[in-house]
């Protein structure tokens, strides 16, 4: 008998599932995916991942053989993590609490994963704060019998551009792939809303959905508030629209929360942010669409348009989408810097991968298998989860990414615009003004409230703190306090990433 152990995610591609491997429709969502599971692993095995279209991560135990078998989905929107105590059990989950909380567990700090955290803002790779504790990362099986532990990699981005085609022939592939996956992202009964930003990525999926509300998160400060564009994005195509206006008091007070319920600390602003919106979007639906996976896949970001300036001297630097500290500062900064422990041997193992393909190609390869799962996938899910609240990401799919593979990089980035092919695509259910709007990103005025003696109490608590003691020589975090608070504020980052570090480490390792 196969039974499964933890299961969360959407398998999209169900209805053919279903009718291959005998699956009643007539049960709940719920039942009928863990009987999809159970089913396609009596059939394919190990394999089972390859069948499967959607988000998931879980694990199984087979009673016939004794295998405990996990999984986690091509790129890695749900976590699992896993442990093997001292007597050589395994532990494994979707909850890094859920580990802590059985017998065998040692929690002790990985020390060495702070310097990664301070370059990069997120958790990187398959360490994680807690030693011993691992990420199954993404596109990538576990199995677990008799004692022994087998991991294997069952998928990776390939890339291998296809130079026969158009920049219109790529868009109607774009737009007739997502026609077909917006057809499988919800099923009859089920009403969801769509997160909605002011930029391309969401309002396509909106325009492509049959969401009836949009949901914003929008700033008494103007030039920060991007929900003025969405309003009239959400005017445009009919649907009513909600903004969460974020105050400063607000994202502070909640810092705590997040940093608890990510399980691991995560020095991106946004995902305060974005909880704020999920615990207001949850109060009137329990699921809702976001734009997640198109600017890594399609050359989203104004930094690819250097991608050809950087060359193969990108493998020397490149690690990601962040990257806010060198180690010279990091070793002027930490109590216990070690010279071997450098953010690049993070991705060593991509620009291997990858050698021999374009600049901008091996730029998105690092983002896809580091930054994505590190901080923009771990947030959606940890977060929405805490509020109660489901999200279904529909450009995070194989067969859109299998498009983006194949894309030579020119319809990509040009020397005006990013993301072309995937815009022209969107244009034919969006105004060109929408769909060639400039990319902002998700801004937050935190390097404004930072500053503010009103809000930032508990930063500065913490930043004269004797938690901060232990880790950082305080004279030198406080000096780059000071240079921020005195004007410069580039230095926000710092700031931000030291101050969410000491907030989990409470959390994890004081409070608890």
């Amino acid at each position: 008998m196969v039974s499964i152990c933890e299961y969360r995610g959407h398998i999209r591609n169900w209805k053919s599932l279903c009718s291959e491997l005998g699956v009643s429709t007539a049960i709940s969502r719920e039942e009928r995916e863990k009987a999809i599971i159970v089913k396609a692993y009596e059939k394919w095995g190990h394999d089972i991942a390859d069948h499967l279209y959607g988000m998931f991560a879980f694990s199984l135990v087979d009673d016939a053989t004794g295998e405990m078998f996990c999984v986690r989905d091509q790129f890695g929107t749900k976590p699992f993590y896993y442990y093997q105590t001292a007597d050589g059990r395994l532990l494994a989950s979707l909850s890094i609490r859920k580990i802590m909380q059985q017998e065998g567990f040692k929690k002790e700090l990985n020390t060495s994963m702070l310097q990664i955290y301070m370059s990069l803002t997120y958790v990187a790779g398959e360490d994680t704060f807690f030693k011993g504790l691992k990420k199954l990362m993404p596109g990538h099986w576990l199995s677990f019998r008799d004692g022994k532990l087998e991991l294997h990699r069952y998928w990776r981005p390939e890339f291998k551009p296809d130079n026969t085609k158009s920049l219109e022939d790529w868009a109607d592939e774009i737009h007739s792939t997502l026609t077909h996956i917006m057809t499988e992202v919800k099923e009859e009964g089920e009403v969801a809303e769509s997160f909605l930003s002011g930029g391309v990525d969401s309002s396509y999926v909106l325009a492509m959905s049959d969401a009836k509300r949009a949901d914003s998160c929008g700033y008494d400060e103007e030039r920060f508030d991007e929900s003025r564009v969405a309003a009239k994005t959400a005017q445009l195509l009919g649907v009513e629209h909600s903004v969460a206006n974020i105050q400063p008091e607000d994202f502070f007070n909640v810092v705590p929360y997040v940093m608890y319920n990510m399980e691991q600390p995560l020095g991106d602003a946004s995902a305060i942010v974005f909880t704020l919106g999920c615990l207001s979007t949850a109060k009137h639906t329990k699921l809702g669409y976001s734009g997640e996976g198109a600017d890594e896949f399609f050359g989203g970001y104004n930094m690819y348009r250097n991608a050809e300036r950087y060359g193969d001297n990108l493998k020397n630097f490149y690690v990601g989408n962040t990257n806010i500290m060198n180690e010279e500062e990091k070793q002027r900064i930490l109590k216990n810097y070690d010279p071997s422990v450098l953010p690049i041997n993070t991705v060593k193992r991509i620009y291997e991968e990858n050698e021999g393909l374009d600049p901008l190609t091996k730029m998105s390869d690092v983002d896809i298998q580091i930054w994505l799962e590190g901080d923009i996938y771990l947030n959606v899910d940890k977060m929405s989860t805490a509020a109660g609240l489901e999200i279904r990401m529909p450009l995070t799919d194989r067969r859109i990414f299998d498009i983006a593979s194949r894309m030579p990089s020119e319809y990509k980035v040009n020397a005006e615009q990013n993301k072309v092919a995937f815009r022209t695509a969107a244009a034919k259910v969006l105004p060109e003004e929408i769909a060639f709007r400039k990319k902002l990103g998700f801004i937050v005025p935190i390097r404004i409230w930072l500053a503010d003696e009103r809000y930032n109490a508990d930063v500065r608590a913490k930043f004269n703190s004797d938690i901060a003691g232990e880790f950082f020589n305080v004279d030198e975090i406080k000096a780059i306090y000071n240079e921020y608070v005195g004007g410069n504020s580039d230095y926000w980052r710092k700031v931000w990433t030291i101050y969410t570090f000491l907030v989990w480490y409470e959390e994890y390792f004081v409070k608890r």
